[in-house]
């Protein structure tokens, strides 16, 4: 069995290795009506042709950040404020900022195309746009922070892996080759992440306490966007559709079909903590 070893919560995969893809960001209502949830209204806040992307919610769930690119295809962070609608923009560097977490009030992390072409996480102030510090690991693609002093990320470098790295002792931890983009927490000592090659995704549940993986479910290889949610459980996107996972058959069921908002292929989608929004990436 393919196996990983160490952590947590994800986002993307850096596309300065080639063009970058007509998408187009959509937000959509949630309801809840006693035990059923369904989609009800939906919006495209971009409706500028180009590249709109790696969406997160703020951690009050009261803003929406995101990446765009310029004519240059050069990208930077935006904001939106999810009452008032209105759009800002956070960053305005020479730089390329991807993936936006807001992992405290205020403070955001970025992978960063540097300069030298170096790919490294930024921390950035979120009123600001500012750049205050500069974490070691080069070639990040996709990253995640277990904790204070745990970084999970993608490398890039050939072959494509999986690793842990302690910021306090600078000791890095291999996990697993040709891993997929989503890898999610689900609690402070359980991951959810993929694993795969040309034909097959294999979604596992690693707990770092047992030091144990289990195979979770096996899928065509090509939507990696697997998504957490404490209410839904395990999603991922197929087309059009968002997925969920029954966990005693290891099956994936269509949740919601987002064709009848005339979406083209879903490519990232998240959902906030409350229920109430769901954001959509449209690949064009």
């Amino acid at each position: 069995m393919r196996t990983a070893s160490l952590l947590l919560l994800s986002l993307f995969c850096l596309p300065v290795f080639g063009q970058l893809p007509e998408t187009q960001l959509w937000l959509i209502q949630v309801k809840k009506e006693k035990d059923s949830v369904f989609l009800a209204k939906g919006t495209c806040i971009t409706s500028n042709k180009g590249y709109h992307n790696q969406p997160c919610f703020s951690s009050d769930e009261k803003l929406l950040y995101f990446v765009s690119a310029d004519s240059s295809k050069q990208t930077d962070i935006f904001c939106y404020t999810l009452r008032t609608r209105k759009m800002q923009r956070v960053t305005q560097t020479q730089l390329s900022e991807y993936s936006p977490q807001e992992l405290k009030p205020g403070v955001l992390y970025a992978v960063v195309v540097e300069k030298d072409s170096a790919q490294r996480i930024h921390e950035i102030e979120a009123k600001t746009g500012i750049h205050t510090r500069v974490l070691e690991p080069d070639s990040v693609g996709y990253y995640c922070f277990l904790n204070a002093d745990t970084l999970v990320y993608y490398k890039l470098t050939e072959p494509h892996s999986l690793r842990a790295l302690d910021l306090t002792s600078n000791s890095e931890t291999w996990l697993g080759n040709a891993p997929g983009r989503g890898f999610k927490a689900f609690n402070a000592y359980t991951l959810y992440y993929c694993l795969k090659d040309s034909l097959t995704t294999s979604l596992y549940r690693y707990n770092f306490r047992l030091q144990k993986a289990v195979l979770i479910s096996d899928f065509p290889t090509g939507g990696e966007d697997i998504v957490w949610h404490s209410t839904l459980g395990l999603l991922r996107s197929e087309g059009k559709q968002i997925l969920q996972l029954q966990v005693n058959t290891g099956v994936w069921r269509p949740l919601f079909d987002l064709g009848g908002l005339g979406l083209h292929r879903i490519t990232r989608f998240a959902f906030d903590k409350d229920l109430k929004t769901l954001v959509v990436v449209d690949n064009l």
